[in-house]
């Protein structure tokens, strides 16, 4: 084992002039750990690279996908430490299968992103870009035809009450609207306190005046709301989007909502990404978008970060992450002997 814990950093944390693009993340927590050095990885690639693999004994991930080819044989890498709560970019299988930890930031983003999700029930039930649009054309006379929609009363379904979802209900509980959600895996002691009635995905959609997607994805959720799923929710209602695009399909969708099957949406997140220039979904008026993007605040970068790097921080000090997903890999001998030697190294 190296000297040095190396650390290395995907490279769509830099603008293009080689600036950090996201503020003050945290990278600071990592100068002056004695034996330990962090930089930027050479390639700027969609995945990890072989190379990178193989140089490190933790690499801090954004965007690019974490696959099975690269760790095959990378010895020395020990911890991927993802910038976010996803993990749908990384094969976690493969981490397990070649002794990697894979930490994530649970918990880091579930205000911002619940704050996401608000703003955008508040903006298409106020219709907001509409008014916008007609006021920057100095269309006055027209505002009686974009009337809102009154949140008082009406009902909110959240698809995947976890963090997120939580969050998302105790942020509106204020505004007295009914609350719904459909979760397998949440049970009624995460919903009572957070004043949620829980119940299935197809009991639920009818009910819904607004739809709030906050699950992860996974091979359950994707296209969880489907060609089926549309029809069962008001034409009137609102479906809100601010988690994984894939777990909605697009086309379908896009179908909705030009037929006026449903009366809006708010997205921050498509099935591709970027989106093409020519999507039908980008020529419809109805729905406000964003670029993944609505949810990046210095809030929310310095708790990710703080996770994300605390996470490399504990290896480097020989302390298993609590924040690991695949924890059985603490488990593993070969694991175990380099978080002794990594012990070992942080006390001389």
């Amino acid at each position: 084992m190296a000297d040095t814990f190396k650390v290395g950093l995907t490279r769509d944390f830099l603008r293009p002039d080689g600036s950090i693009g996201f503020g003050d993340i945290g990278l600071s927590a990592l100068d002056g750990v004695p034996g330990l050095k962090w930089e930027f990885i050479v390639s700027d690639s969609p995945e990890i690279t072989p190379e990178a693999a193989a140089g490190y004994d933790a690499l801090v991930v954004r965007s690019p996908r974490v696959t099975r080819t690269p760790l095959t044989g990378a010895s020395r890498l020990a911890l991927v430490s993802r910038f976010g709560i996803g993990y749908d970019s990384a094969d976690v299988q493969a981490c397990t299968d070649n002794c990697v930890a894979l930490s994530l930031t649970p918990g880091a983003g579930k205000r911002p992103m619940a704050m996401v999700a608000l703003m955008l029930i508040l903006a298409t039930s106020h219709r907001l870009l509409a008014k916008d649009r007609i006021a920057r054309e100095g269309r006055w006379g027209d505002r009686l035809d974009y009337m809102g929609v009154g949140l008082t009363e009406r009902t909110l379904g959240i698809v995947g009450l976890g963090n997120i979802g939580r969050e998302l209900a105790r942020l509106v509980a204020p505004l007295e609207m009914r609350l719904l959600a459909a979760d397998p895996y949440a049970d009624k002691d995460q919903a009572r306190p957070v004043g949620v009635e829980m119940g299935s995905l197809h009991d639920m959609l009818p009910r819904c005046d607004f739809v709030a997607i906050t699950a992860a994805l996974s091979d359950e959720t994707r296209r969880l709301i489907g060609e089926r799923e549309p029809a069962l929710i008001k034409p009137s209602a609102f479906l809100i989007n601010v988690a994984r695009g894939p777990i909605a399909d697009q086309r379908a969708l896009t179908t909705a909502l030009s037929s006026g099957r449903l009366q809006g949406a708010g997205l921050d997140v498509f099935e591709k990404e970027p989106t093409d220039k020519d999507d039908p979904i980008l020529k419809l008026d109805n729905f406000v978008l964003g670029t993944h993007a609505l949810g990046w605040t210095d809030e929310a970068f310095k708790r990710v970060g703080k996770m994300a790097f605390g996470a490399v921080l504990d290896l480097a000090a020989g302390r298993f992450p609590e924040t690991v997903l695949n924890k059985e890999v603490a488990d593993h001998p070969r694991f175990q002997a380099r978080l002794a030697e990594y012990a070992r190294k942080a006390k001389r």
